[in-house]
Order: structure tokens, then C-alpha cells, then sequence
């Protein structure tokens, strides 16, 4: 069973709310987060990023800059940035992004329910992002940016949050890229209670986005488990900040894919070797598959369909059918030579939200010579790969719109 409790957020008034909101730390590059930053000394990314506030040249992994988000994080307390509800709450936070709605409720899960397996995962992570973030973590002494979780659809829970966001919202707000983000806050203990024991009923939460977050949140909890002579279990260190949505309303984009050479094999040979495994026909301008096991390719100014033909591929098995995992499979690791994606500098990921004039962008700056647009993994295939313990391969998934980070932070002690 999965449980979750209440907590005290940290969290901006509400005139300060758009102003603190800011995109999660990992979809920008420091120049961005900068730019992003400037002339707003509420932005989150003073927290999230606080390298934006050290000299240029400063390693984004030194301890100053675990050092200033601390200092950061301490002033915007002291200054009522952030200021703590008075009591344990839930929150219910709802985006809107054109057609798309999703309502996930704000909570603390815990550590040990990441660690036995209710809370399933499917991507691995790095080493060095996961030392980065439980640095970021211990440094600030919170959960500053939550973990994005799904879980089957539960209609009972689906409609105690309908009645809450029937009421009138904390914050209500649309940022620049015209996501309207809007919150309420669940102080009464009766509708706490009914949530708890609800999701005490859900049988797994899966791991969205933010797995080097949740893995750093269990690596945290040992560090002051083992400094903690009279530790109980029932510390703040035990549970870190999530928001969880039901699948239904998850939305999945495909994850682009862009190689900066051809291995050095001329165009024709190229298309020759990618035809052995996939039937190759002209595409529109544009071209966005419309299928599983269809690819969009960009090539010397042109786009192409590529299918994938029968037989190249395991259907029964759990990642081999993997969209992502076929390209790889078949085209990039054996005709382009990129045989660990997570490594191989020659090849870069393009998120969806970022769009197909993207990919052609980098092709025709001549930084990279080929492009694959892909179908966008299914949310179904995500937990049933997740449920036999199976990974999916690097950069299989980018879900939008993206949590904001800001509006709500968890303290650890």
C-alpha cells in the first residue's frame, strides 16, 4: 500500500506566487535559468539554480553553490518569500496547458515505500546527478523540488479532489507559456484522513519524472539515519515532497532524437543500411509519426517515414518493443554507432514541448546531419514495464506541462 501524510509547506503568499514559480531545475541550462532569473529576485531558480547568483566560471557542482541555494533558500524565509503553514496539509495543484488538464495532489511519500518497491521506477540513474542533488537536498535542508508520481486511476480520490478544486483556489495564475497553474489547500482533517486512507489502498505509485530526486531522498534519509542516535522513523527526513497524478490525465511527448554524423558513411549507404530494417518512404514537411513503431527522419533537408518491418523487433517483451528501444536497437547503436546513448557526445535528445521545427533547426545549422521524430511512449507501457522491473532506455519520456517549483517545499527538520 501506498502511503502518503500531510505536511507544512513552505510556500509563498499568494501576490508573490507567480512571481516565486519557476521551471524545475533540470530543463534549462544555466544561461537560460539566468535569463529566466533576471530582474526577479523571487524567482525559485535563486534556490533551484543558485549558480545564477555566483561568478560565471563557477563549477556548478562546488560546494559555493550548495552554499548560496542554503543562503538563498534561508533569506527567502527570513523575508517572507516563503512562509509555513501553520498546520500539516495536503495541496492540490492543477495545470492547464491548451486541452490539457491534470489535478495531482501535493503530499509527502516515504522513503521506505521507495525503497521496497511500491514505488516503481523505470530509468536509471547517474552518479554524478544523483550525488548533485543530495548535496542540493542536505545543503537546504528540504525537499525544494517535488518528485512528479502517477498511479492508476482511483475514482474515489478523483472526485475528493473534484470537491476541493470545486472551491476557491489559493493561487490561480498563468505563466509566460500560457500554463495556467492553480492551487488549493487542504487543511481540514476529515478530507486528510479520507485521502490517506484512500492511497493506503493503492497498490503502486510509479516514478513520472524525477528519479535522481527520489533516489536522492532515500540517500538523505540514511545520511541523518546514521547521524541520528535516537532516530524513530517518524522524522521529516522520511518522506520527501511529491505531486501525484492519476494516469488518465497524464500526458506523454516523445523524446527527439538528433546524431551529429553519419559514421562515416556517405547518404547513400546510410539510407541503404537503415532499409534493412525499416521501410523508408518521402514524408510532408514536418512529418510526425502517428504510429507505434513509426519514425519521422530528417535528412539532407528532407523528411521521411521510417517503419519498423516485422520481425525486427520482439513485441512480447517489455522494452524491446519500446519505440525508443527499436531506433535504438536497429539504427543507432548498429548503422550510427552510438551504443550507449547516455554517454556518446555525437548524439543529443530534443524534448517534445520543443517541437518539430526544432529538430530541422539543428539539422540545418549543420551541428547535426540527422533527426528522428518519434511516437510518444504510452503511459500503459511505462507501468507495465515498471511492474516486471524492467527499465526503459535513456530519455524515453517527457511529460509536459512541467511541475513548478516554488510553490510548495517541504523542510526536513
Amino acid at each position: 500500500m501506498a502511503l502518503i501524510k500531510p505536511f507544512r509547506a513552505l510556500r509563498p503568499p499568494r501576490h508573490l506566487a507567480e512571481k516565486v514559480a519557476a521551471l524545475p531545475y533540470d530543463v534549462m541550462n544555466v544561461a537560460e535559468a539566468s535569463s529566466m532569473a533576471a530582474g526577479n529576485l523571487y524567482s525559485f531558480l535563486h534556490v533551484s539554480r543558485p549558480e545564477i547568483d555566483l561568478p560565471p566560471e563557477t563549477d556548478p557542482y562546488a560546494e559555493p553553490v550548495y552554499e548560496k541555494g542554503r543562503e538563498n533558500l534561508r533569506r527567502f524565509i527570513t523575508e517572507g518569500t516563503l512562509v509555513q503553514d501553520p498546520a500539516d496539509c495536503y495541496y492540490v495543484y492543477r495545470q492547464k496547458m491548451g486541452g490539457i488538464v491534470q489535478t495531482g495532489l501535493v503530499v509527502c511519500a516515504g522513503v521506505d515505500d521507495y525503497e521496497s518497491g511500491v514505488i516503481k521506477k523505470h530509468e536509471l540513474t547517474r552518479a554524478d546527478k544523483e550525488e548533485d542533488r543530495v548535496k542540493h537536498i542536505d545543503y537546504l535542508d528540504a525537499n525544494d523540488e517535488p518528485v512528479f508520481y502517477t498511479y492508476r486511476n482511483d475514482p474515489e480520490i478523483t472526485a475528493i479532489v473534484a470537491r476541493v478544486a470545486a472551491g476557491e483556489p489559493t493561487y490561480d495564475f498563468t505563466t509566460d507559456d500560457g500554463v495556467s497553474h492553480t492551487l488549493w489547500v487542504i487543511a481540514e482533517r476529515s478530507i486528510i484522513d479520507e485521502l490517506t486512507t484512500r492511497f493506503a489502498a493503492i497498490a503502486t505509485l510509479y516514478v513520472a519524472d524525477g528519479h535522481h530526486r527520489s533516489a536522492a531522498a532515500g540517500r538523505v534519509r540514511e545520511m541523518r539515519r546514521a547521524a541520528n542516535a535516537g532516530h524513530t522513523g517518524a522524522e521529516e527526513y522520511n518522506w520527501f515532497l511529491t505531486v501525484i497524478f492519476p494516469d488518465s490525465e497524464m500526458n506523454i511527448m516523445p523524446y527527439n532524437r538528433v546524431v551529429r554524423d553519419l559514421n562515416g558513411l556517405t547518404v547513400a549507404e546510410f539510407v541503404t543500411r537503415v532499409g534493412e530494417k525499416f521501410a523508408i518512404t518521402p514524408a510532408a514537411k514536418g512529418y510526425v509519426p502517428a504510429n507505434r513503431h513509426e519514425y519521422g527522419m530528417f535528412l539532407e533537408g528532407r523528411w521521411y517515414q521510417l517503419a519498423a518491418r516485422p520481425g525486427s523487433f520482439d513485441e512480447g517483451d517489455a522494452v524491446s518493443h519500446l519505440d525508443v528501444s527499436i531506433l535504438q536497437n536497429n539504427l543507432l547503436s548498429p548503422i550510427l554507432a552510438i551504443r550507449n546513448p547516455r554517454t556518446d557526445q555525437r548524439i543529443s535528445f530534443v524534448g517534445g514541448i520543443r517541437g518539430i521545427d526544432e529538430l530541422e533547426r539543428l539539422v540545418a545549422g549543420c551541428e547535426y546531419r540527422v533527426a528522428f521524430s518519434l511516437h510518444p511512449t504510452s503511459m500503459e507501457e511505462l507501468m507495465q514495464l515498471a511492474d516486471v522491473g524492467k527499465i526503459m532506455p535513456p530519455k524515453s519520456t517527457w511529460f509536459e506541462p512541467k511541475l513548478r517549483s516554488g510553490l510548495f517545499v517541504h523542510q526536513l527538520s
